[in-house]
Order: structure tokens, then C-alpha cells, then sequence
């Protein structure tokens, strides 16, 4: 069973950076690798997602142009690289996997899930 721990977030003004990992307990070269946000009352958003077969990388709108997601040598930590922060990306963020080589950065697809870290972005 595939287990995925977040860590990193925390409280951070706008403008300001954070960094979040997310550690797997194994190693699926084809499973795509994503990181979800959701606050209450909202539905949970694709922010940023990365395949293990092609590499390929999908942001979310939002995100684009100010997050980064990367995967490191050994594959078992996916890290998202959070810059420009602003006060709208207050959310818990969750890291989750699909097994589906080709899924897309919806939650639907994906069947693991971390426990969530609280980022608050906030002055």
C-alpha cells in the first residue's frame, strides 16, 4: 500500500515563499504524482501535477508562472516550490497518486492521498 507524508507548510506572508514535500513510502516509475488544495466549503483544486512515464507537467491556472513541482533522483520526494504567495492560496494542500500512467490532475483519478499540511498565507 502506498503511503504519502506532506510536509513544509506552515504560515507565510504574501509575497513570501514555502517549500512542501511530499515523501512516498515506494517507488512507481508510471504513477502520476500531484499536489491538491482545498478549502472549506470548496471543491479540492488541481495544482500541480507530474507523470513518472513522460515526465510531463500540468499547473493549475492559479499557480502558473509561481509554483514548481519537481521530483528528485530518487524518486521517493516530490517537492512543490511555492514563490509570490498570495492570501487566495490559503489552503490545505494535499499530495496524492494515481496509478493510471496517463491520468490527468483531477482528484477523481487518483486513489492515494497524504494527510493534508496547512499552508496560510496571511500578514
Amino acid at each position: 500500500q502506498l503511503q504519502l507524508v506532506e510536509s513544509g507548510g506552515g504560515l507565510v506572508q504574501p509575497g513570501g515563499s514555502l517549500r512542501l514535500s511530499c515523501t512516498l513510502s515506494n517507488v512507481f516509475v508510471d504513477y502520476v504524482i500531484g499536489w491538491f488544495r482545498q478549502v472549506p466549503g470548496k471543491e479540492r483544486e488541481g495544482v500541480s501535477c507530474i507523470r513518472g512515464s513522460d515526465g510531463s507537467i500540468f499547473y493549475g491556472d492559479s499557480v502558473k508562472g509561481r509554483f514548481t513541482i519537481s521530483r528528485d533522483n530518487t524518486k521517493y520526494v516530490v517537492n512543490l516550490q511555492m514563490d509570490m504567495l498570495k492570501p487566495e492560496d490559503t489552503a490545505v494542500y494535499y499530495c496524492a497518486a494515481s496509478s493510471w500512467a496517463r491520468a490527468t490532475c483531477a482528484s477523481a483519478f487518483f486513489g492515494h492521498w497524504g494527510q493534508g499540511t496547512q499552508v496560510t498565507v496571511s500578514s
